[in-house]
């Protein structure tokens, strides 16, 4: 699963997820993309879980690229613990994701297995999306 190798701090605010990617939102590398469409967390489990997904059911033909990373820690308190006595320990890694972020791209399949792929995918992820391609956009 992806993490970082070092960050600055060992916790994290939660924060909130505003407006619309900035960037990331154009396709950079393949022919067909999975674009978000809401905002939302995707944790490293869900990303690693789709990779799989998509590159199974491409056979392991053509290229992925994974354009996100989980770079936030997400801290937890251990279950019945009572309130106060500081911030839990770190748990998980996540990537806030904005409106409009592509996550994946992939490049060398027809677009029918790169949309199937894609829908594969996107069942593992927690956020809404639709494929993308360099022709125009299609649905999801």
């Amino acid at each position: 699963m992806l993490s970082p190798k070092r960050t600055k701090y060992r916790k994290a605010h939660k924060g909130r997820i505003h407006g619309i990617a900035k960037s990331g939102f154009t396709l950079a590398f393949g022919a067909f993309g999975l674009k978000a469409i809401g905002p939302g967390r995707v944790n490293a489990r869900e990303i690693e879980a789709a990779r799989r997904a998509i590159t199974r059911e491409m056979k392991r033909a053509g290229r992925v690229w994974i354009r996100i990373f989980p770079d936030v820690p997400v801290s937890k308190k251990p279950t019945e613990v009572r309130m106060g006595k500081g911030k839990g320990s770190p748990e998980f890694w996540m990537c806030r994701v904005k409106p409009g972020r592509i996550m994946f791209e992939v490049d060398g399949v027809p677009r029918a297995v790169a949309e199937h792929a894609f829908e594969l995918g996107a069942a593992k992820l927690s956020v809404p999306t639709k494929i993308v391609s360099r022709l125009g956009e299609g649905g999801h």
